[in-house]
């Protein structure tokens, strides 16, 4: 390598930190200065200070985000006038004191050639290089040469081992890295793709998808900002373990307004990683439940048989069931949520007995005026045999109790539920303290969205907060006018952070609390494993369908996953989606990913082929052993001997964990975790439904036969399991190994 060279980027990227921190310095100074600044003086003056100190605090959060690996490739062109022969490429763009660019952010279309140049098709580009870095200092640089031209000079300096071959081959942390530096040419097409409709990423272990969807969504928040900033992204993984392994990609990318959540989390208030037996969670991942959950809340509209005679103070009035009917008739006539159309059938109730009772009391000889409905009204309201008669006709349901009541009461299931068979009902049957499992949130979300929520603001209350939001954007116009950011800021948006009667947090913040919020884009990991209740759930967080949807079907492994894209996603989208294809396996070396498929296809899992692009220099290890415990603590053994600083994953069924679990803890202590906990330590101690969308270092698989036994779907999930490591493979049995392996 040409020292020279090396010395000329060093240099270069030296200058790029130190602007970095020129930017960082510059954003915390204006930081400050807006929190010094008084809170006196009008709304406006304040909403200015709170909604820039916002704006400053999200940018010294990005900038302290973006440090190791600034820079990491650089494109030579020829020269054309004013136009620089040499574009550096980096995580963020940054520009010099006359705002001249000297670093390309990834995602811009002048970056595109890093990612999609070759030698037949340069796209302008006479070379590539890339660099590798520590900290902020490069380590190496490696090119590739488009242009002939270039190789009929003195060519010391060129060629080295490939960038993505030495990202490939380095230890692994128990954190995803980011691929910015690495991403090959059928990736960039995928990331790049435009942002309509619902795009289907459909690959094999080690192919990438995972990175790809997170890099699509950095790309997306970058392309797309004013659509996106506001409503936001949402990302969802299989499981806590998933998210807490890639929580680190967007920020690094300079993208930190994402929700990440699992599909135990996508109902606000809880969050849940319990998981229910296959047949269980069958059938409440099945549409059958959304017919049930409908019907189960019209059953809570009862329309009395008989006439109820209430005592309004002292006065008893015979109410006609027909009276509550035409009120109830008047709330179905809204098509509004059960809850909504409740205050509805509450306000035409009350006024036709207001005057039934007025009539009554005129009977009697008493004189009633149009002015007294209204004390006749509260009189009304105030009756417990009318708040009784009232509730017993629509009662006020939260989705909680609705389903508690649904599992804990058999008659009334049975009563909704003619054409079930009786062990299709055992099945949901259960006592009303049952925690919810994960297979309960999206009948939580159904009931929710068939119950709503009662309005309870004034009218008088709803004018002043329509006043006030119109208040808060005239002001938001003017403070954009005064601080001279026009273009740069949108006024509703600033808007939505001006300091209001109640708190308000980042759109991130506020989106996961919102059950109803509407985002700009989703994204789906492992989507494979969503039943149709899930993607029911799913497709109501963004009624634009624009999705990035990312998994193999050939890895589902729960009882209610999706057995085919088109029978996943029609149901809710129609023909209004597309797939895309990665077909080669970065991950897994060859030697590994060759058992796995001959496992898989040997149990008829309909595998997603790809090509491994290297070889490690280990075999698949089976160690055959009469203890079970012990075995898995010297394959550890040996394994860390041979890479001390690697990870490692032990993947066992959910039956071996108390066994092996304290065997490794007394031998290993606090350098093993259990779940997610174990991506923070050396050794993490997994169930192959947790293991997804992981890599480690090696893997250990614990009686294989067992996975294939004991789980649902139980050859896709040891599929799964043998497919995480980078660097080897070790099968501990007590007996005989899967078919095909």
């Amino acid at each position: 390598m040409s020292s020279s060279e090396l010395s000329k980027e060093r240099q270069y990227v030296g200058v790029l930190y130190a602007r970095l921190d020129e930017l960082r310095d510059e954003a915390q100074r204006q930081l400050e200065a807006v929190r010094r600044s008084s809170a006196g003086g009008t709304h406006q003056n304040r909403s200015e200070r709170d909604s820039f100190a916002r704006v400053y605090e999200d940018r010294v959060v990005q900038l302290r985000q973006i440090d190791e690996r600034l820079a990491f490739g650089r494109l030579e062109f020829v020269p054309d006038g004013d136009d620089p022969a040499f574009r550096y490429i980096g995580r963020i763009g940054l520009r010099d004191d006359d705002q001249l660019p000297i670093l390309l952010d990834w995602r811009v279309p002048q970056a595109r050639a890093f990612y999609q140049a070759t030698a037949a098709t340069p796209l302008g580009a006479r070379a590539r290089r890339h660099l590798q870095s520590q900290g902020r200092d490069i380590v190496r640089i490696d090119d590739e040469i488009f242009d002939r031209e270039l190789l009929e000079g003195d060519p010391s300096g060129l060629q080295g081992e490939a960038a993505l071959l030495s990202a490939l081959t380095a230890q692994r942390t128990g954190r995803m890295s980011d691929i910015v530096a690495t991403i090959q040419a059928e990736q960039d097409a995928i990331i790049r793709s435009e942002l309509r409709g619902v795009l289907v990423v459909q690959g094999g272990p080690g192919t990438g998808k995972t990175a790809v969807a997170l890099h699509r969504a950095a790309y997306l928040l970058y392309s797309f900002r004013e659509r996106l900033a506001s409503s936001g992204v949402l990302i969802v993984g299989p499981s806590r373990s998933f998210l807490q392994y890639i929580e680190a990609v967007l920020p690094s990318l300079g993208e930190t307004g994402v929700v990440l959540s699992s599909v135990g989390q996508l109902f606000p208030g809880l969050d849940t990683s319990r998981d229910d037996a296959p047949d269980i969670a069958s059938l409440k991942g099945s549409f059958e439940m959304a017919q049930l959950i409908a019907r189960a809340v019209r059953s809570r509209q009862v329309v009395p048989t008989q006439p109820q005679v209430l005592d309004i103070n002292g006065e008893y009035l015979t109410v006609d069931a027909h009276l509550i009917h035409a009120a109830m008739q008047r709330a179905w006539e809204t098509k509004k949520p059960h809850n909504v159309a409740r205050v509805v059938f509450n306000k035409a109730a009350l006024s036709a007995l207001a005057r039934q009772l007025a009539e009554q009391l005129r009977s009697h000889g008493n004189t009633i005026e149009d002015s007294d409905q209204a004390w006749l009204r509260e009189d009304l309201r105030t009756s417990d045999d009318v708040k009784v008669a009232l509730n017993t006709a629509w009662l006020p349901l939260t989705p909680q109790k609705l389903l508690q009541d649904l599992y804990a009461r058999p008659q009334w299931l049975a009563a909704l539920t003619p054409n079930w068979r009786p062990a299709q009902r055992a099945l949901l049957l259960r006592d009303r303290a049952a925690p919810f499992t994960v297979s309960d949130v999206p009948l939580l979300d159904e009931a929710a969205e068939l119950l709503g929520e009662a309005d309870i603001a004034t009218d008088a209350e709803k004018r002043e907060a329509k006043q006030q939001r119109k208040r808060d954007i005239e002001n938001a116009e003017q403070a954009i006018r005064n601080m001279d950011v026009e273009g740069l800021v949108d006024a509703k948006t600033l808007a939505d952070g001006f300091e209001q009667a109640v708190e308000r947090g980042t759109t991130a913040e506020l989106a996961a609390a919102d059950r109803t919020w509407a985002y700009g884009h989703v994204v789906v990991d492992e989507a494979q494993e969503l039943s149709p209740m899930q993607w029911r759930l799913l497709m109501r967080r963004n009624p634009l369908k624009s999705f990035t949807i990312v998994g193999d079907i050939a890895q589902a492994s729960a009882a209610a996953g999706a057995t085919s894209w088109a029978g996943a996603l029609e149901p809710h989208v129609g023909d209004n989606w597309r797939i895309e294809e990665l077909t080669v396996n970065y991950r897994t070396p060859a030697q590994i990913s060759e058992v796995a498929e001959s496992m898989a296809i040997a149990h008829a899992v309909n595998i997603t082929r790809s090509r491994a692009v290297r070889e490690s220099e280990w075999p698949v290890d089976v160690v055959r052993t009469d203890s079970l415990a012990a075995a898995v603590v010297e394959t550890v053994r040996s394994d860390r001997a041979l890479q001390v600083r690697g990870t490692v994953a032990v993947i066992a069924s959910e039956s071996l964990l108390p066994d092996i679990y304290p065997a490794l803890a007394v031998e290993f202590g606090v350098e093993v975790g259990r779940g997610a906990v174990g991506l923070a330590r050396a050794i993490a101690v997994l169930t192959p439904q947790e293991s997804k969308g992981l890599e480690f270092d090696s893997v250990i698989v614990v009686e294989p036969q067992r996975i294939v036994d004991e789980i649902s779907r139980g050859a896709a999930a040891l599929y799964v399991a043998m497919t995480r490591p980078t660097q080897r493979l070790h099968l501990v049995t007590t007996g005989e190994l899967p078919a095909g392996i």
